[in-house]
């Protein structure tokens, strides 16, 4: 009799995350490599407490990504962190293991990435990161390791951040790299960007935004009509998520 492969289970934990193109991704690629005994879930969760629901509805569960709003959130519910997540400070990709569920970040690995075909030149060495959520703290990571210095920006800041209010012509010029880590523009928002004096950008800018639902947001648009170079965050998505399933196979 032929042995049956165990269901493993993964998933995405988010809330109001319809948008995503996770299980899409996953499924797919478990289709195109025969992995039938695999699946992919999107849990979309009003309150990071009912992960413990899911974790009993769930024994399958193998691995699971994390989303806005809950990078942060999900640390306490976990038993260990990797290193770089730990560096980071926020979580994007959960392991089961025997001992418990260990968090790791693969957004600074995927963001580097889908870098490559921009930076190649060098020529970004100041960046601004729209947002202060658990994306950015990996975006923020990156950039140090790629020695660019980089400047958050928040409509909450907190101490040494700037305010969307205080960004000047001379700030958006001697900041050529603009990282857009809010969820402002997704789907079906799709008119909403994040409230930066677009007038002021030109052709020696690269506007990067994690959002990739829709392909081009309203924030990538106003660039591209000034002349910068733009990349959405499709590229990022499959990056990490190859991590993803790199650790979850260790």
């Amino acid at each position: 009799m032929e042995k049956t492969e165990q269901k493993l289970s993964y998933g995405l934990l988010g809330r109001d995350i319809s948008y995503s193109f996770s299980k899409e991704y996953f499924t797919d690629f478990f289709q195109k490599q025969g992995l039938h005994h695999c699946s992919y879930e999107t849990f979309d969760l009003r309150n990071i407490t009912d992960l413990e629901t899911i974790l009993k509805e769930y024994p399958e569960l193998h691995g699971l990504n994390v989303t806005i709003p809950y990078k942060e959130a999900i640390i306490p519910y976990l038993h260990s962190l990797d290193s770089e997540a730990a560096a980071i400070g926020a979580v994007n990709t959960i392991k089961f293991t025997k001992t418990g569920l260990v968090g790791y970040n693969t957004d600074g690995y995927g963001f580097q990435r889908s870098l490559e075909p921009f930076l190649s030149e060098k020529a970004h060495k100041n960046a601004l990161i729209l947002g202060t959520g658990g994306a950015s703290k990996a975006i923020k990571y990156t950039l140090q390791q790629l020695g660019i210095s980089s400047q958050y920006v928040s409509r909450s800041p907190e101490k040494g951040q700037w305010t969307y209010e205080m960004l000047t012509k001379e700030q958006i010029a001697n900041h050529t790299f603009i990282i857009n880590c809010t969820p402002v523009g997704t789907f079906p928002r799709i008119n909403d960007k994040p409230a930066i004096p677009y007038a002021h950008l030109g052709k020696g800018h690269l506007l990067y935004d994690l959002v990739y639902n829709p392909e081009k947001t309203a924030f990538l648009q106003e660039g591209e009509q000034r002349g910068t170079s733009i990349c959405n965050g499709l590229s990022m998505l499959g990056f990490q998520a190859q991590k993803a399933w790199e650790i979850w196979q260790k």
